[in-house]
C-alpha cells in the first residue's frame, strides 16, 4: 500500500468496512446503471446495415443495426418499445466499443 492512501469506509453486503482505500479506488469512476434509451456499440466494428429510420416505431426484440466485427455479424436489438429519436452513425462507418449509435424515446 502506498503512504498516500488513506481510510476510508466501504459498504458490503450492509455492512460497513473501515479500510484503507487507494488513490486509483477512490479516483475510480462510479457505477452508472445502463439507459436502455442509448444504444452504444458493445464491440468495436463496422456497420454493416442500418435497419431502422429516426421516428420509426420499435419494439423489444427488434434488430436495430449489424455491427460486422472480426468477419461476424453482431445484430443489435432494441431492449424496450420505443420510438427511434437520432441515428448517430451511418452504413459503413467504423465505430469503437462504447459509441453511441442512436438514441430512443
Amino acid at each position: 500500500m502506498n503512504s498516500n492512501d488513506s481510510l476510508g469506509s466501504l459498504n458490503i453486503g450492509n455492512r460497513i468496512y473501515r479500510t484503507r482505500i487507494s488513490n486509483k479506488f477512490a479516483g475510480r469512476k462510479p457505477y452508472k446503471p445502463v439507459d436502455p434509451l442509448v444504444v452504444v456499440s458493445f464491440i468495436p466494428g463496422t456497420v454493416d446495415d442500418i435497419l431502422i429510420k429516426e421516428g420509426q416505431r420499435v419494439k423489444k426484440g427488434d434488430i436495430l443495426m449489424i455491427i460486422d466485427a472480426m468477419k461476424m455479424k453482431n445484430m443489435l436489438k432494441s431492449k424496450i418499445d420505443g420510438k427511434v429519436k437520432s441515428v448517430s452513425v451511418n452504413k459503413g462507418d467504423r465505430v469503437s466499443k462504447g459509441t453511441v449509435l442512436l438514441l430512443l424515446e
